[in-house]
């Protein structure tokens, strides 16, 4: 499977909810090929580095797909005519959360980078986009974006390629994981909750709301 990046974008830390709250939500694109590393793509930055960015965050993954759906719920919405209005940093159509998988490896351009988790969206979305309720369709919708590890830095420019090299887990769709950690879905699928504890690639913060879920629910005992 070979699917063409449409865009690679970065962003710089700036004010967003006043001076005091910034953010680096608003990723624009560059033509140049970009150096991928651990921490994901030079130049590319996060306001707070306790919920964005890091290890299992490197990178952020949108589908373009979206977009028309957005625009039937939101309307003519200007930051819908390009990528980046999600905040971005790789852009593409023909994969979504059905069909890429917790665990999967993709060639990023020269990278190799794996699927850690889907986004687990806030209240920057419905802010960016002026209206109340995008965090919360983004959440029914299971249209979240999903996020790299990178485990062999590289170099990725728009017109390249990402190629699936290897699917370990494809018991794991992420529309299926966002919903058992964060839909709603643990208490009627026990067996899902415990068998994801045995799948070492999630992310840790995710291995911890996971862990949580399955103490609520007696899973694990």
């Amino acid at each position: 499977m070979q699917t063409p990046i449409l865009a690679v974008l970065v962003g710089k830390v700036r004010a967003f909810r006043g001076e005091n709250e910034p953010s680096a939500i608003g990723k624009q694109p560059v033509e140049h090929a970009v150096a991928v590393g651990a921490l994901g793509l030079a130049g590319d930055e996060q306001a707070d580095r306790a919920v964005h960015g890091g290890i299992d965050k490197a990178i952020h993954h949108y589908p373009a797909d979206h977009y028309a759906g957005w625009r039937q719920q939101l309307g003519d919405v200007p930051l819908l005519d390009t990528p980046g209005a999600f905040g971005e940093n790789i852009s593409t159509t023909g994969l979504d959360e059905s069909n890429v998988f917790l665990g999967d490896r993709f060639r990023l351009g020269t990278a190799l980078v794996e699927v850690s988790q889907a986004r687990q969206p806030c209240w920057k979305l419905d802010h960016r986009f002026g209206t109340k309720g995008v965090m919360a369709q983004v959440v029914k919708t299971r249209r979240t974006g999903w996020y790299y590890r990178v485990l062999e830095p590289g170099q990725v420019r728009a017109g390249d390629t990402l190629e699936l090299v290897e699917r370990p887990y494809p018991d794991w769709p992420l529309a299926s994981l966002f919903g058992l950690l964060f839909g709603g879905e643990a208490k009627d699928r026990p067996a899902d909750l415990r068998a994801l504890r045995d799948v070492p690639v999630l992310a840790e913060t995710w291995k911890v709301r996971r862990a949580k879920l399955a103490e609520q629910y007696g899973v694990d005992s």
